[in-house]
């Protein structure tokens, strides 16, 4: 119930516009579909079986937001089940009970009722484009429970079944989501607790009993070591990756010693939750925030090591907490964040597992103080619950829409140069461009080189008319960001715009020598070239246009016109037919085709054309 405003959420502009408006490729699950999905690295992430599913919303909803925020509610809930029987398991392991006393199934239940309605989870529950958090969740979850029956098994035979079962877990775990490569440091430190299959003294850890678990994880750590082998490669591709010039190894220690803190006092205090915590412009790993973070990591790391006897399970799920935030720490540093709410999805698996063991143990001792502690027991934790509830209700509904979401992350860190721009952006959406202007140059204000703001600026000022002042901006940002593809584009259509033609061709051009694909850029290209007679180099453009994006009409009739001009009718008349298979209402194509057909002879067709041009002409004034 906590997650139902999600299913009223639309697709936001931030990451879901790409991933899924204005993507054709995902939509279906047929061959083509499937080789993109599992050759993809848009945006970065490798997660074809991600992919998968949205692709399958796809046939089942079409373009409804509404099916995809459903799917995500459903695997979420279905992780909470699946936490509840891993916790009720685990839980009888540590405490030598069984699984069917009462006491531990109120303890996993509320294990898992403080992992689900937890407001830590909103991000990756109500935003679409992090279906990839809650299906490699449920796989990864999976995976532990099988490991479970595993180390358990009573015979050699069951031993290898629950074994293959876990790896094959595990695989669909990192083809949703990479973020899963920590797993076999998860399942050593469960062999060491609760398990104990790996006891005594470390020195001893190697000798010819433990052998088999060592060995046991050799498949696990090969399927992880690819796995994120792969994850770098897709960063690197779309050059999410931030360098060590940009981000230092001090800060990033600093930042990954931040995020450990973060999590865990948000856990505890669930207020202020946002989409961006941004990484400061000025990066200090010396400012006391990464200073006290750094110190007080280092002092529960000892003082849980000190008391690893007395209290196993404290280090274990510290180590374990740790392990699984590794990949989102900072240590390879991705994107404008300094910590996401969307990271603790699996690292703060534990705390939710602590509370529901530390009820486990007051209904014990509460049992000889009476039934006022074990009511006022309850009531705390039934208090808890309620909070949850209410605050994860209040913040799905931030996720609404765009404008609502940046608001909200604009009050929450007005000096933040993203969430303005990003506000920028939604204003725009709805054609308040006064406004969004105004956000775009405070977010400049505080980030003179934020190429996006300076870009999304410049498309603003020509919604108004304003070509000049955006061609400023365009240039502005380009001393920030020369390589930027997109600020190349925008700047050459805007001084198309102006007729400066000699100029839009320069930028066109090195829009394509940065991106050779970049459809728009052909087209855009290939239309100014075809005005000025240069029709080889036009020609050339329309079908490289055509090639990267096969739903663009106009390339076609591009290409149509040019071999008409030139006598080829036979094959112009197969591009005004491809032309309005893509757009059967394109009043050109039907003229251009009815023209083509006369000249052939063939009156009676031609004709049906322009009628069809003229109705098409009428309706569309």
């Amino acid at each position: 119930m906590a997650f139902l405003p999600t299913l009223e959420n639309g697709f936001l502009a931030w990451d879901d516009a790409t991933n899924f408006l204005k993507n054709p490729h995902y939509r279906g699950l047929g061959w083509q579909q499937l080789r993109w999905m599992f050759t993809t690295f848009l945006l970065g992430p490798y997660q074809p079986l991600s992919w998968v599913t949205l692709g399958l919303d796809y046939l089942i909803w079409g373009m409804n937001p509404f099916g995809y925020h459903l799917t995500n509610v459903i695997l979420h809930a279905a992780n909470a089940l699946v936490f509840y029987f891993l916790a009720r398991r685990l839980l009888s392991i540590a405490l030598a009970a069984s699984r069917e006393e009462l006491s531990l199934q109120i303890g996993a239940s509320l294990a898992a009722l403080l992992f689900a309605l937890h407001p830590l989870r909103v991000e990756s529950v109500a935003w679409v484009t992090e279906r990839r958090d809650v299906l490699s969740g449920l796989f990864f979850l999976l995976a532990i429970r099988c490991y479970l029956n595993m180390a358990q098994a009573a015979t050699a035979s069951a031993y290898k079944k629950w074994l293959s079962v876990t790896l094959m877990l595990y695989v669909l775990s990192l083809l949703s989501k990479a973020t899963a490569v920590t797993l076999p440091v998860v399942l050593l430190v469960l062999d060491v607790y609760p398990l104990k299959r790996i006891e005594g003294a470390i020195r001893g850890w190697f000798d010819g009993t433990t052998r088999k678990v060592w060995l046991e994880k050799i498949p696990f750590v090969l399927l992880a070591a690819l796995a994120g082998w792969v994850a770098l490669l897709g960063q690197y591709d779309v050059a999410a990756a931030r360098s060590l010039a940009q981000t230092g190894v001090a800060q990033r220690m600093a930042q990954a010693a931040y995020g450990l803190l973060f999590y865990l006092r948000k856990t505890l205090a669930p207020i202020g939750m946002s989409p961006l915590y941004q990484l400061p412009e000025k990066f200090d790993p010396l400012d006391w925030p990464y200073l006290a973070s750094a110190i007080a990591v280092i002092g529960i790391t000892v003082t849980l090591i000190v008391l690893r006897r007395r209290w196993p399970a404290g280090l274990a799920l510290w180590i374990s907490y740790v392990a699984l935030i590794a990949p989102v720490s900072g240590i390879v540093q991705v994107g404008p964040q300094l910590v996401a709410d969307r990271y603790s999805y699996l690292s703060c698996l534990g705390w939710a597992l602590l509370a529901g063991g530390g009820v486990v143990y007051l209904q014990s001792y509460g049992r000889t103080k009476g039934r006022i502690f074990a009511g006022a027991t309850a009531a705390t934790a039934v208090f808890v619950i309620g909070a949850l509830f209410f605050l994860t209700w209040k913040q799905t509904q931030v996720w609404h829409d765009e404008e609502t979401l940046w608001n909200h992350a604009v009050s929450l860190d007005p000096g933040s140069s993203f969430a303005r721009s990003q506000l920028g952006d939604a204003l725009a959406a709805r054609g308040a461009f006064d406004e969004a202007i105004s956000r775009y140059r405070s977010a400049l204000s505080i980030r003179p080189g934020y190429g996006h703001a300076r870009n999304n600026l410049g498309a603003a000022l020509i919604a108004q008319g304003r070509f000049e002042e955006a061609v400023e901006q365009y240039r502005q940002a380009l001393r920030y960001e020369p390589e930027a593809a997109d600020i190349h584009f925008n700047l050459a259509t805007a001084l198309a715009r102006l007729n400066r033609h000699d100029e839009a061709i320069a930028e066109f051009r090195k829009t394509l020598e940065i991106d050779s694909e970049a459809a728009d850029a052909h087209y855009n290209l290939a239309q100014i070239l075809d005005r000025r007679g240069e029709f080889d180099g036009a020609m050339d453009h329309y079908l490289r246009a055509a090639r990267g994006n096969p739903a663009n009409a106009g390339a076609y009739l591009g290409v149509g016109v040019i071999l008409a001009n030139r006598g080829q009718l036979d094959t112009a008349i197969e591009y005004f037919r491809r032309a309005l298979g893509v757009r059967p209402q394109f009043p050109e194509a039907h003229e251009s085709l009815a023209r083509a057909l006369a000249l052939q002879g063939k009156t009676a067709e031609a004709m049906r054309h322009y009628q069809e041009a003229r109705r098409n002409l009428n309706s569309a004034q």
